[in-house]
């Protein structure tokens, strides 16, 4: 049987597909960081049953960063203390994740002072949480060279930030609230809320005398 070059590319394409696909997800299971695994013990704690899936994204000074029990870390999750690896940080622990989280994949948390992430707490793919902005106060000097500003960054338990959301410096997010696909959040959103919008906006706020009323 002779195929054509087009017709040989996509038999070779079937043949070796099956192969590729179970080698990938056989990758996937070993290459995920758990307790156990070495560099899994470098973390300020890792927790039982918690994972860090494969491929990872940009992870550095784990000894600053706590993962509790039952935590779920998306592929591709930055999770970054300091400025860079090997540097004197600020405090013992600065990135820490509660019990029976999920980080979603592609997000990044990038900790300088202190991000406080609570137990229970999932986020969608493509989340964005840090604790510094940079300066910009003298028009004349380029951004990257002026002196950053750090406010911790707290996320309270049950929370549900959705999809490519940004969580800024100072943000003090109360428990049990939603936060909306894109909001940008930077001050302090109370519990039991839904947030929405660039910049953030309570829309909707539960009350115990009234159940959840429009804003």
């Amino acid at each position: 049987m002779k195929f054509s070059r087009s017709g040989r590319k996509q038999f070779i394409r079937q043949l070796l597909a099956p192969f590729v696909q179970t080698g990938w997800q056989k990758l996937t299971e070993v290459g995920m960081l758990t307790a156990d695994h070495k560099r899994g013990k470098k973390f300020g704690s890792f927790g039982k049953g918690s994972f860090v899936s494969f491929p990872p994204g940009t992870i550095f000074n784990e000894h600053a960063i706590e993962i509790g029990s039952n935590t779920m870390i998306g592929p591709y999750v930055s999770l970054s203390a300091g400025m860079m690896p090997g540097q004197t940080l600020l405090r013992e622990i600065i990135v820490s994740i509660g019990d029976r989280c999920m980080i979603g994949r592609g997000s990044h948390i990038v900790g300088h002072f202190g991000i406080e992430i609570e137990n229970d707490v999932i986020t969608g793919p493509y989340v964005y949480i840090t604790d510094q902005n940079h300066g910009y106060k003298d028009p004349d000097v380029p951004i990257w060279k002026q002196n950053p500003s750090d406010k911790g960054v707290h996320i309270g338990s049950g929370s549900w930030l959705g999809t490519q959301c940004v969580i800024l410096p100072g943000a003090w997010i109360g428990k049990n609230v939603v936060i909306g696909a894109g909001a940008v959040v930077s001050g302090e959103i109370p519990d039991n809320c839904v947030v929405v919008g660039a910049p953030a906006r309570i829309v909707k706020r539960y009350f115990k005398d009234k159940g959840w009323v429009t804003i």
